[in-house]
């Protein structure tokens, strides 16, 4: 199901939740890049799907409900690194793994981790993937 009307406007309605809450040059990267993967897949929907999520991970990183720009672009993961379908590696859930300690820090202070300051870099991004996971959760209802 395509991401864009005809005349290219997102539809918001067709949207995973947590773009439904960023901004909307996200929501657009993601549907554009969803689209142009389901045509040149031929319809393949899963497909698509990962192909739009890995071009929204290089721009932005998953915060809670919603998706922030991030401040580099470029992978957030072991496995956004390895394109293609057959990629390897662990992925972080739309965290930026590949940022600085201190961004992790202050990502998890914003999100309220407790214990944050103890933590090392990896402990950091699975505390944040599993605050994420609840924070959208929750914001589903």
């Amino acid at each position: 199901m395509p991401k864009t009307t005809a005349r290219g406007d997102v539809k918001k309605s067709e949207l995973p939740s947590t773009l439904k809450r960023s901004e909307e040059k996200a929501q657009r990267t993601f549907a554009e890049a969803h689209d142009a993967a389901l045509e040149q897949y031929d319809g393949n929907e899963q497909r698509a799907h990962r192909v739009a999520y890995a071009a929204l991970k290089h721009s932005y990183e998953k915060v809670g409900d919603h998706w922030e720009p991030k401040a580099h672009r470029g992978p957030s993961d072991e496995r956004a690194k390895q394109h293609g379908p057959d990629a390897r590696g662990e992925t972080a859930e739309g965290v930026d793994a590949n940022a600085s300690k201190q961004h992790l820090l202050e990502v998890a202070r914003r999100l309220e981790v407790t214990g944050r300051s103890r933590m090392s870099k990896d402990e950091l991004v699975e505390a944040i993937k599993k605050r994420n996971r609840r924070e959208a959760a929750r914001a589903r209802g």
